[in-house]
């Protein structure tokens, strides 16, 4: 028999998701999908949060925060380490700044920090935020690092490297790209940048449950942080989940890092249904920021005349039927998550996953599918 027929033969379980409605029964099927991560293995916890139209239609953990422990996920109050998926929010920041007056996309970068290293080529923010500015990968144990350096020291990790290629010339996707635009923002507003995310984004949007892990001691594997919202040190240390790598033996913790300089690029921490709302605010014109300025970062680039199918800060694409999108896959040292926006659809996805890059991401987007076949029905 076929597993997901199976499956539905539950009905205890079908009841469980779908309420009385049955004729929803792609949120089964992606139901039954999330399930089988956790059961072959693929996924050590996940926490999922689907909004069609601003309402919740889909939202669950699976799996454990705490394999050791054997504590749930809970999408509402379960905090994974979000990794790249922090750069949608550092680029809203840095929209607000825009249109403040504060930075300019077209301005040098070397306007903001002029004691910057100088190169080859002169690039701008719009550079940066766009990777085309020819900034370089991580290189070595960079990807893991475990130092407790501010966003400026971070520079110092790279900052003496040629750029690898004239800018606007080819699309090199990093992280440091946007320590570097983080370094811009606070020295040309004088304000922390963890400051002004937290003041212009963060809190008005009602993103409670997202903090970044600045001042973290590395206690319980470096999983706790001091970050500026409503959320104390000894609840954080309740609701962070556990940080795991998978190896040929199963799931491992994974390695102590410190991510507070490359916070702009991967640093922050939250939970599935913050990210929602986060994406949920952009449908709902939330996001106080003009459309000419906003356009900007929901535009793909363009590099010798072919798209980048990335923005300023933003992943902005198509999935394989052809349906677009805007918002990020992210990847970091015990974290893995997709957030996407379907402006036409009126959908929104938030899935977290406490695993370095699990390998599911076709399985992430076989279930992501199932819930536009139900939107048509």
């Amino acid at each position: 028999m076929n597993p997901i027929l199976k499956y539905l033969k539950n009905v205890f379980a079908a009841k469980r998701v779908l309420g009385d409605d049955t004729d929803l029964s792609g949120l089964v099927k992606a139901d039954f999908l999330l399930q089988q991560l956790i059961k072959e293995e693929k996924a050590p916890g996940i926490a999922i949060t689907v909004l069609k139209e601003g309402k919740t239609i889909f939202q669950k953990g699976y799996g454990d925060a705490d394999l050791e422990q054997k504590q749930f996920v809970y999408p509402i109050k379960s905090i994974f380490r979000i990794a790249s998926v922090s750069k949608p929010i550092a680029a809203t920041a840095l929209a607000y700044m825009v249109q403040e007056g504060i930075i300019d996309l077209d301005e040098s970068f070397y306007t903001y920090l002029p004691d910057y290293p100088k190169k080859e080529w002169d690039f701008t923010i719009r550079q940066l935020a766009s990777h085309t500015a020819g900034i370089r990968v991580y290189k070595g144990k960079e990807y893991g690092l475990n130092k407790p350096l501010s966003i400026k020291e971070g520079l110092d990790i790279f900052k003496n490297d040629p750029l690898v290629y004239e800018p606007s010339t080819e699309y090199l996707y990093n992280s440091f790209d946007w320590v570097m635009i983080s370094a811009a923002m606070q020295k040309a507003s004088g304000i922390p940048f963890e400051k002004y995310v937290q003041e212009k984004v963060l809190n008005p949007l009602g993103m409670k449950n997202t903090y970044n892990p600045k001042s973290h001691s590395d206690r319980n594997q470096g999983q706790t942080g001091e970050g500026a919202n409503s959320i104390s040190t000894s609840e954080k240390q309740n609701l962070v989940t556990k940080f795991y790598t998978k190896g040929i033996t199963g799931f491992r913790k994974a390695i102590p890092v410190d991510n507070f300089y490359k916070l702009a690029g991967g640093g922050y921490l939250s939970t599935s249904e913050d990210i929602a709302k986060f994406g949920q605010a952009f449908l709902d014109k939330k996001v106080e920021i003009s459309e000419e300025i906003l356009n900007q970062f929901l535009t793909a680039q363009e590099v010798e005349g072919n798209s980048t199918y990335y923005g300023l800060g933003w992943q902005v694409s198509e999935d394989a039927k052809g349906r677009k999108f805007f918002g990020h896959v992210g990847n970091g040292v015990g974290g893995y998550s997709n957030f996407f926006v379907y402006p036409k659809e009126q959908l929104v996805f938030s899935i977290l996953i406490n695993c370095t890059d699990p390998k599911v991401q076709k399985n992430l987007d076989a279930i992501v599918d199932c819930f536009f076949n139900e939107s048509k029905a």
